[in-house]
């Protein structure tokens, strides 16, 4: 218990600096996985194109690749920012490629006749998606949404290796301190969890709410 007592401002920065990486990242992700999403199913072949290359290059693309490729890579094309932003784009496009798929899966799942009576009242594609099939789209693809936000907040632990401020790296001071690295990975670990259970959380309050029914 002292490793956290004696450390409980170190715990909290860290604690805080995931939380932040986490909303930013998670609001980013969920941004551009609806414009891809979007882009997926579109009616245009080159925006379908740019969708699927999206997704395919991000999905297989390990993250820690991919953050080496934006937080070393992005600076030597003169774009310097401060190291957690950097982070936040790492995270976020990466998780977009999944919350695109999900999104994509949920529209997948509204009956062509909705599209095509909308199409048939003069409704654009754009006014089809946001207003008819989105809308329905949105109740079965709450808890996949949910489960990726879950991985996004436990791949921002990768961000510590990259002088980014946040809980996994702070084993790093408190090795330095002597303290047992034992009960610092166990409290480490309890603050990620305090992090999921308050995302599943929030999103089993929403599929309860707005979820289809089973």
């Amino acid at each position: 218990m002292d490793v956290l007592t004696d450390n409980f401002s170190l715990y909290g920065k860290g604690f805080l600096g995931t939380v932040e990486l986490t909303v930013y990242a998670s609001l980013l992700a969920l941004a551009l996985g609806f414009v891809m999403a979007s882009f997926r199913v579109a009616p245009v072949s080159a925006l379908r194109a740019i969708g699927t290359v999206w997704v395919a290059v991000l999905r297989n693309t390990p993250l820690t690749l991919l953050f080496f490729a934006v937080l070393l890579g992005l600076p030597r094309f003169g774009l310097v920012l401060p190291f957690q932003l950097f982070a936040v784009l790492a995270l976020g496009c990466y998780t977009s490629a999944f919350i695109c798929e999900a999104l994509r899966s949920g529209i997948n799942t509204v009956p062509t006749g909705q599209g095509e009576a909308a199409r048939s009242l003069g409704m654009s594609f754009s006014q089809t998606l946001s207003n008819v099939v989105l809308p329905q789209a949105f109740r079965s693809v709450i808890p996949p949404v949910g489960s990726t936000l879950i991985a996004l907040a436990k791949n921002s632990a990768i961000a510590g290796a990259f002088s980014v401020t946040e809980l996994l790296g702070t084993y790093k001071t408190l090795n330095e301190l002597g303290y047992s690295i034992i009960w610092s990975f166990v409290w480490i670990a309890v603050g990620y969890l305090i992090i999921t259970l308050a995302i599943s959380a929030l999103f089993n309050f929403m599929e309860k709410r707005w979820g289809v029914a089973r």
